[in-house]
């Protein structure tokens, strides 16, 4: 069952797809995008990471929780993914992505769900992403534990860390929105890391002012 954070988290979303899907492409004015890149550079350097940690993806499975508008969706496709699953919980999301999907024409290799995960049917894939969703789980563990039943090779993960200025002020603007958010520490992260199954955990934190850990989990 998802908690009550967790379905405002996805409307919250679903009301700000178009400007989230704008981020990734930078269909933004040139102000706008200085903004993103110097006050959301997270965002670029987990998307960097995250294909680096992963490796060759050729002949790959990869799915895609909380795949948004779909920018790791077509990237994994680029670097030759014969599958990829994308799942979000906001309709507007999936919506982009699959626009996106068919004007890069990469549609056929792709399944994309709408639901809240772990509560989808999903198969075990070689790799999975799960980037920017930490933040608005009230029960992480139990999410973690449904990504180690989909990974066979390498989950990527992000997770929100504790900044002295950047969390409060975080969470005052979330607030208001009405949509919780939630932060980590290096040991919480592995601890659940390991309950959740998995053996290996390599975390590196995103240097800067980044809000975000990024992880290398594997079984």
């Amino acid at each position: 069952m998802n908690s009550q954070g967790e379905k405002l988290a996805a409307d919250f979303f679903d009301r700000f797809a178009d400007t989230f899907d704008t981020l990734y492409d930078e269909k933004r004015g040139p102000a706008m995008r200085w903004v993103d890149r110097t006050c959301r550079s997270d965002m670029f350097i987990r998307f960097a990471w995250t294909f680096e940690r992963m490796g060759p993806l050729s002949g790959k499975s990869v799915v895609d929780i909380g795949c948004g508008s779909g920018p790791y969706i077509v990237e994994a496709l680029q670097r030759g993914a014969a599958s990829v699953t994308g799942v979000d919980p906001a309709p507007g999301m999936i919506e982009l992505a699959s626009r996106r999907l068919q004007s890069a024409r990469q549609a056929e290799r792709v399944r994309l769900v709408t639901g809240f995960f772990p509560n989808v049917e999903l198969e075990p894939h070689d790799h999975a992403i799960v980037m920017g969703v930490f933040d608005y789980l009230a029960d992480p563990l139990a999410f973690l534990q449904g990504v180690r039943r989909v990974t066979r090779e390498s989950a990527q993960v992000s997770f929100p860390s504790q900044h002295w200025f950047r969390t409060p002020f975080r969470k005052v603007r979330y607030r208001l929105r009405n949509c919780p958010v939630y932060f980590f520490d290096r040991t919480r992260i592995e601890q659940l890391a390991r309950q959740a199954g998995f053996g290996s955990v390599d975390l590196r934190k995103i240097p800067g002012a980044g809000m975000d850990y990024h992880a290398c989990l594997k079984p």
